[in-house]
């Protein structure tokens, strides 16, 4: 058993300990946070949901495995024609998608905006190690690092507001990291904040005309009234981490969770904390994600190559700070964004491509490692 460990698991092992308890765990979580859906779509039973959910989990694990026998090195240029594919499957998202609250985010099943957020990252890393030489030029610098994130947050914030502001501030975390100057990241951020702004001004005097700018100003309002009728669910997410108080009233005793509408996705981390307490379901779970965080600022700092040290710290913060998203949604902290808790919350291709991510994070760990860790 241990040869047969050794033999697939190859990178950094503590990175590997948080994929497989977080996987776990998320099994747990599946079968009994998914009772509301369960209750409305499979009259009760939340079986096949536990099913689907493992199915995807060992699909995950198996592209994780395989990247990690992959060059990370093609993955530089693979991500030139990954930004062109792209920005094809958004356009094609944007006109033909299917519409889930007055936004169109799916086409077969699948939602191009993961599959962008990852090649985004590692445009923009392989961008910052081309760009080295002028990367405190704005013009010859910043501007082809930059524009092409623009293209794509552009195209993904009409359905998806949340994604598209995830994407925009990790890629330029990612560009001051590797040395981008401050004052030029921020007048561009400033110019997008100017842009926002422009569109709820305009969508306020003509109602109607920005369907999905109505949505983003109704959850700030409802997040700002604080009234629990505008923040229903909000509230019940809020009651639920409550409820567990320390050390929760156990796996499949939640009863709070059966009230909440995405109490498997948007609200996973309520659930946990509601049966498993705050120190094991809340404390614990951010604990192995910080984890996750320390570890890729770790293999971006002893990269024998700075092209994969940054792709693995983009990835990663990219998970975690998605991560600190929903958590922040779960306890009130936030507004509702829709962000999925990554390999925690039920859901197709959040993650297929999280795992993807993670498979490319431990295949650049392994020239630092050489597997011996």
């Amino acid at each position: 058993m241990q040869s047969i460990l050794e033999k697939y698991l190859k990178g950094d092992k503590v990175i590997w300990r948080v994929i497989l308890l977080l996987s776990l765990y998320s099994v747990i979580m599946a079968y009994s946070s998914s009772s509301n859906l369960a209750y409305r779509l499979m009259d009760g039973d939340a079986t096949p949901y536990l099913f689907k959910h493992a199915i995807i989990l060992v699909l995950g694990i198996v592209i994780i495995v395989y990247l990690q026998f992959f060059n990370y090195k093609y993955f530089s240029r693979l991500s030139q024609l990954g930004i062109y594919i792209s920005v094809l499957l958004l356009l094609i998202t944007l006109v033909f998608g299917v519409n889930k609250g007055n936004a169109s985010r799916w086409i077969m099943g699948f939602q191009p905006s993961d599959f962008a957020k990852v090649v985004c990252v590692i445009y923009v890393a392989r961008m910052v190690v081309l760009k080295k030489k002028h990367i405190k030029n704005f013009k010859e610098g910043i501007v082809p690092i930059v524009w092409p994130v623009i293209l794509i947050c552009s195209l993904i914030v009409p359905a998806d507001f949340s994604t598209a502001a995830l994407l925009f501030t990790v890629c330029f975390i990612l560009i001051f990291v590797a040395g981008g100057k401050v004052t030029h990241l921020l007048s561009i951020v400033a110019g997008a904040i100017l842009l926002f702004g422009m569109a709820l001004l305009l969508n306020i005097a003509v109602p109607g005309l920005l369907p999905r700018v109505d949505t983003w100003s109704k959850r700030l309002t409802s997040y700002e009234s604080g009234l629990e009728e505008e923040n229903y669910q909000a509230q019940l997410a809020l009651r639920a981490v409550a409820n567990g108080s320390i050390m929760g009233k156990g796996p499949g005793n939640g009863t709070i969770k059966n009230n909440l509408y995405s109490a498997q996705s948007d609200f996973i981390f309520s659930s946990s904390v509601e049966e498993f307490g705050s120190i094991f379901g809340g404390v614990g779970v951010i604990f192995l994600y910080l984890v996750l965080l320390f570890r890729v600022i770790k293999i971006m700092t002893k990269s024998e190559g700075e092209f994969g040290g940054y792709m693995a710290f983009g990835l990663g913060f990219l998970l975690v700070f998605q991560a600190m998203i929903n958590i922040g949604v779960g306890v009130n902290l936030i507004p509702v964004t829709g962000q999925p808790l990554p390999l925690l919350s039920m859901g197709g291709t959040s993650i297929l491509f999280t795992c993807l991510s993670l498979g490319i994070i431990l295949n650049v760990s392994r020239t630092i490692y050489k597997d011996n860790n």
